[in-house]
């Protein structure tokens, strides 16, 4: 322990993003080093930009991530990372994730537990790291005013999991992942996370020849069901989140999209205890528009949270970029900004620098466009609702149900026999266009 304490004092002495300053607002900078448009501070529809936006930094590919994709390895080498599995060298790399985070000025961060520290040979030795790493991260989180988001367990890279984890074919593998997330909703506690998402990496299957689908959907429900336990157990008030994705690495995934995690969580009693944290590169993985999934669950009542990143239509897996469409980001912010704003969930950028990006700086760039981005995003979104003219044209468009009888169809006053009458009486229904042109020119016009 006293050598721990000596490491910890030595190495927050080091700065190890040397020449770059903490960031700021300048819209008339050229510097790519300079917030153009995120202004933290700036009152948007009654609420600071930071309160809309809750932006967050990842640490599994901000901190941890090697530039690697299927077809290639590690092109991307830290100095303060030895590469190392030792406890040492993970308290380095929270160093330099603090250092990172308050220059960048973003409020919040979040890990899986793999993420932060260093696995043991058994479950015993796991936790003991994990509760020296938490003890650290603790202390920099009092220091710097930096909050953690969310947290989560992994429980998909290990061989253990490679048949799933609360699905998996074999009881011991579920019990094994029931501990480990046991210990992560700990610690998420113990740091102050406002939030506990789970991803069923390889909760799904390859084929379906080997697998009995409906009894892997509930023990995956009971595995759900205890959390919902365990979190009253310990006196837990986060929000508990599932995070859709439709493949890969699994051929089939049981949480494919938003409208499917839904029907889980109806089906098994859930929907109380969860919300969906949507990640769009998923959403186009599965084969909906960027912003199919945060609609369909926040008009539901049930988004709780966005991962924000983009993918590459060209490639066939998840590249997981910054978001630099301002376009999506304006159709995101609308979604947030109707539902009343994302807390207790934010922004978290899920999204990684590209592997042939290896400078230091590339990873302030990255995170700077991208909030850049939705700032613009969040303005064009109030520019809209503030305007008034979509909300007016939606509403015309669905008039015919506010009086009459299509008033009574949307009370359920109205049986099919009524409908037949109806049409008996009114004749054919007059043709009215959709207007789709003008709704995309006049998104195009606040953009």
């Amino acid at each position: 322990m006293q050598a721990l304490r000596s490491l910890r004092s030595l190495s927050t002495k080091v700065e190890h993003f040397p020449g770059i300053s903490k960031i700021k607002y300048d819209p008339k900078s050229k510097d790519v080093l300079a917030f153009k448009h995120y202004n933290a501070k700036e009152v948007v529809l009654g609420r600071t930009m930071e309160d809309w936006c809750r932006f967050s930094v990842c640490y599994w590919h901000t901190f941890r991530g090697l530039g690697a994709d299927p077809f290639g390895g590690q092109t991307l080498f830290r100095p303060w990372d030895d590469n190392s599995n030792s406890l040492p060298n993970a308290l380095k790399r929270v160093d330099a994730a603090f250092e990172f985070i308050t220059k960048l000025g973003v409020p919040f961060y979040t890990f899986h537990d793999v993420d932060v520290s260093p696995q043991g040979d058994t479950l015993k030795e796991s936790n003991a790291n994990f509760d020296k790493v938490a003890d650290y991260l603790e202390k920099k989180q009092k220091e710097t005013g930096v909050k953690l988001l969310w947290g989560t367990a992994n429980l998909f890279s290990h061989w253990r999991f490679a048949q799933g984890a609360s699905t998996s074919p074999d009881a011991h593998v579920f019990a094994y992942a029931a501990a480990q997330v046991k210990k992560a909703m700990e610690v998420t506690l113990r740091l102050g996370g406002e939030n506990y998402v789970f991803w069923g990496g390889r909760e799904g299957f390859q084929s379906a020849l080997n697998t009995n689908v409906r009894r892997e959907l509930d023990h995956m429900a009971r595995f759900m069901h205890m959390a919902v336990e365990h979190k009253k157990n310990i006196g837990a008030t986060y929000q508990l989140l599932i995070e859709p994705k439709p493949r890969e690495p699994s051929r089939h995934q049981y949480d494919y999209d938003a409208q499917t995690v839904y029907g889980f969580l109806k089906h098994y009693g859930l929907e109380k205890h969860f919300k969906v944290n949507i990640e769009p590169n998923h959403t186009t993985l599965a084969g909906h528009s960027y912003e199919h999934d945060l609609i369909m669950s926040s008009k539901f009542g049930y988004l709780g949270s966005i991962d924000a990143n983009t993918g590459e239509e060209n490639v066939g897996w998840d590249t997981d970029q910054f978001p630099m469409d301002v376009k999506k980001a304006m159709l995101t912010m609308q979604v947030v900004v109707e539902q009343g704003g994302i807390q207790p969930g934010g922004l978290n950028f899920d999204a990684k620098v590209r592997r042939e990006s290896t400078d230091l700086e590339d990873y302030f760039i990255g995170h700077i466009g991208a909030m850049d981005t939705f700032a613009r995003g969040l303005k064009a979104a109030a520019a809209l609702k503030t305007d008034g003219v979509y909300d007016a044209m939606l509403k015309e468009r669905y008039a015919s149900y506010d009086a009459g009888f299509g008033k009574k169809i949307e009370t359920g006053d109205a049986s099919m026999k009524d409908c037949e009458e109806f049409i008996h009486k009114s004749g054919e229904a007059k043709r009215i266009s959709g207007k789709q042109e003008k709704y995309e020119v006049l998104y195009n016009t606040y953009v």
